[in-house]
């Protein structure tokens, strides 16, 4: 079995490395001596990324958005939150995904995922749901996408079976 979390961690560091090529090659007319600066850091990134420094790799990114924020560079890209992290990591991840799994864990993720998207909305959608059984909703739905992302598929149904409980308590199964 492939290591998953380090796929989403190297996907994190290939959506940053891109990010920043795509603006280092485009000619925004900003300051030419802090983006020398920001190209030579971003090859040190690479580099140490290369040589299996990923620590070191994203302290130069993470350094990359700071000089960038403080020489004022109002093209440059901003370090996205976590939520939006996270969501750009799972996308360059997906396609690394689907060299490396199986196609019947795939399949099987699949489908746990398209289950998820259902129950969770349908119980969202429900009327007279307190905040708290909201809030316990979408903390259980992301611990499963959370499992999905790491190709756990008895991790996510143990979640999804939390989800039809809180179903059930509601009166909200058919």
């Amino acid at each position: 079995m492939p290591d998953v979390y380090k796929i989403m961690l190297d996907a994190e560091l290939s959506k940053a490395f891109d990010v920043w090529s795509g603006y280092l090659n485009a000619r925004t007319g900003e300051d030419p001596q802090v983006r020398a600066r920001l190209c030579s850091t971003l090859q040190s990134a690479r580099e140490a990324a290369a040589e299996g420094d990923l620590a070191s790799a994203r302290a130069l990114v993470t350094e990359m958005y700071d000089d960038a924020r403080d020489a004022g560079l109002h093209w440059a890209p901003v370090q996205p939150g976590p939520c939006t992290a996270d969501s750009q990591a799972r996308d360059y991840a997906k396609d690394e995904l689907r060299h490396v799994l199986p196609v019947q864990l795939r399949e099987d993720l699949d489908s746990i995922a398209i289950y998820l998207l259902v129950a969770g909305r349908r119980l969202q959608a429900a009327p007279g749901l307190d905040a708290a059984t909201r809030q316990d909703i979408l903390y259980i739905s992301a611990r499963a996408g959370m499992a999905l992302d790491l190709a756990h598929p008895t991790a996510a149904r143990r979640e999804l079976e939390r989800l039809k409980a809180i179903a059930r308590r509601c009166n909200l199964v058919p």
